[in-house]
Order: C-alpha cells, then structure tokens, then sequence
C-alpha cells in the first residue's frame, strides 16, 4: 500500500494501516518531524485508546489500554544508545505478545525486530502531503 495524503486525511489512512497490517507490530520509518508520532496517536485513537498519547521519547515505551482492556505499547527508541538496553527492558517479550507495538525509531534495535513486522514508511513531500508505504514482511 502506498498512499499519498494531508493532514485532514489522517483518520482515513491509520484507518487503512489498521486494516492492511498483517500483524500487530508496525515499524515506523521516517525522518524526524515527518509526522510518525501523529500518525500513530491516531491509529491508538482508533484502535480504542481513550487515554492522552504522547511520544516516549524518555520511557523508551508507553503503554495503554482500549477500551475492551486490551494493551498497546508505543515505542520511541531514538535516544537508545545500543540494543542491550531494549533488551533489558524486556522488548521481545513486548513483540511477541501479540499486543499491538508501534514502534518509532526501529533501526536503532534492528536486529531485535520481528521478521513477520509491519514496515511503515513516511515522507514529507510538497504542499504538506506525506507519502505513506506499508509493507508486509512475510
């Protein structure tokens, strides 16, 4: 799947990426500022979050509850500093909990990442529109 869209367009696209992912977790690329974050509070919203979704960027992980108590985690890994430390805080038994895991910043723990993981690609492009690309790894 490879879309382009704005803004106003966002609720319609994490609707798409909650649909066309074959698996629960979803690794987001893309430079910094491109809206990664923005996407995946959506996506959170839509998957039944009522809680306020913010990046955890000094948490490494946030964790919320849908309203049918089911958990999603939200990773942000930009200021880890090696592997061993998501190791430490237990990150494959995150993965592999069948939980949904939006993961930001996935090349820093790359080779800690499920091989079946949902890759996300975003880029800023003209006149505020993103592209989006999502790829199934099977």
């Amino acid at each position: 799947m490879t879309k382009n869209y704005t803004l106003d367009e966002l609720p319609k696209i994490a609707s798409e990426v909650i649909k066309n992912a074959k698996n629960n977790v979803l690794l987001f690329y893309g430079s910094m500022g491109v809206g990664k974050t923005t996407l995946i509070k959506e996506i959170v919203k839509q998957l039944g979050v009522a809680d306020n979704v913010s990046s955890p960027t000094f948490s490494l992980v946030n964790e919320y509850h849908t309203k049918n108590n089911e958990k999603v985690f939200h990773f942000d890994f930009y200021r880890i500093n090696d592997e061993e430390e998501a190791l430490d805080m237990g990150v494959e038994e995150y993965f592999y909990s069948n939980s949904w895991c939006l993961v930001e910043w996935p090349n820093k723990v790359e080779n800690l990442l499920p091989l079946n993981a949902v890759t996300i690609t975003i880029t800023a492009n003209e006149n505020q529109l993103r592209t989006i690309e999502l790829s199934n790894n099977e």
